[in-house]
């Protein structure tokens, strides 16, 4: 999501509204009704999302190596995410993203190590957000069952904007580029993962290193730091075909939070899994999520209602699909478990 952009020109764009030197705003209407409509959502959108720079997943269980890189490689398997996201739909511009990702477990010397890739692109109208990063977990035992691993990421996050969709009735402003610009930043991420058959829970920070990225020597984005604190447990119910996995996420820019609690009912019988859930945001969104994994296929759908702001019928649609397969080739065997990065 694009957080904050300054233009060092005459004007100052900042969350879809024009500030002059003076600092008196002005609504920006030199722009076409395309363009307007893009960055009044941007007004709207980032009243209610300025603490998530980073997209909000519907299903974040699913992805939660997108939140926290100590999570690589600490179920034992190889795990791969795709996940699309339309947001806000019905408005033009409004935000695309994809998110693909895989982790997977190293086994060398007597630690177990764990390491992962990640390809993010977010598009919100003459805005685009890119970043490719790679990650580490180091796993400690502290229990029969229970770990916990410690994890880095390290990414090229690349910001561009592309001023094609823009008419402007003063094009020699030079508040506003005339061709594209776009620059690069280093950023870092860290991690802590608890993790046991049957709970886990993360504390994680992306953007360590808050960057802040010019593009042409001209317009600069900054990007906030991001702290994530989730969790979620897996209960088993009577009939030894269901069970519950309630969670949540919580994330701040130290200045806004987003609360998320969401609970999935999974039916499992013979290698093949069927979910539906709920999930709840105060103030924001309620979301439904419906899916399934057959032979290590994962795939879910997710609607996100927006119960203020843009309203109940501009939701955002999420496609999740993920492939999941065995690969711990040294236990035998042993202490096996079940899985819970899907549930």
């Amino acid at each position: 999501m694009f957080a904050e952009c300054k233009f060092l020109g005459k004007n100052v764009i900042k969350m879809g509204i024009l500030y002059n030197k003076r600092g008196k705003k002005e609504l920006f209407l030199l722009m076409n009704r395309r363009i307007f409509v893009v960055l009044a959502l941007l007004t709207a959108v980032m009243l209610e999302v300025r603490a998530q720079w980073d997209v909000q997943f519907s299903d974040y269980t699913a992805l939660k190596s997108f939140y926290n890189p100590a999570v690589s490689g600490t179920d034992g398997k190889l795990n791969v995410a795709v996940a699309y996201s339309m947001q806000k739909v019905g408005y033009d511009d409004a935000p695309a993203t994809l998110y693909a990702g895989a982790d997977l477990p190293v086994y060398f010397l007597n630690p177990h190590h764990g390491a992962g890739v990640s390809f993010f692109n977010d598009n919100i109208g003459i805005f685009s957000t890119t970043r490719i990063g790679l990650q580490y977990a180091y796993n400690i035992k502290l229990s029969k069952k229970g770990k916990l691993a410690i994890g880095v990421q390290g990414a090229m996050l690349n910001e561009k904007i592309n001023p094609k969709k823009m008419t402007l009735e003063d094009n020699s402003d030079p508040a506003f580029p005339t061709s594209e610009v776009k620059g690069n930043k280093i950023d870092m991420g860290v991690g802590l993962y608890y993790y046991h058959p049957i709970m886990w829970l993360g504390a994680s920070s992306q953007h360590l290193l808050a960057p802040a990225i010019w593009l042409d020597e001209r317009y600069e984005v900054e990007v906030p730091r991001m702290y994530y604190l989730m969790g979620g447990c897996n209960i088993k119910l009577r009939n030894s075909l269901l069970s519950l996995q309630p969670s949540f996420l919580v994330q701040s820019d130290m200045d806004r939070w987003r609360e998320d609690v969401q609970c999935k009912v999974t039916y499992e019988r013979e290698e093949k899994k069927f979910y539906g859930g709920v999930g709840y945001s105060p103030n924001t969104s309620v979301i439904f999520m419906v899916g399934g994994m057959f032979h290590g296929v994962n795939l879910g759908y997710n609607y996100q209602m927006y119960t203020s702001g843009v309203g109940l019928i501009h939701g955002s649609h999420e496609l999740v699909v993920g492939y999941q397969t065995d690969l711990d080739l040294f236990k035998k065997g042993r202490n096996k478990h079940q899985s819970v990065r899907w549930l």
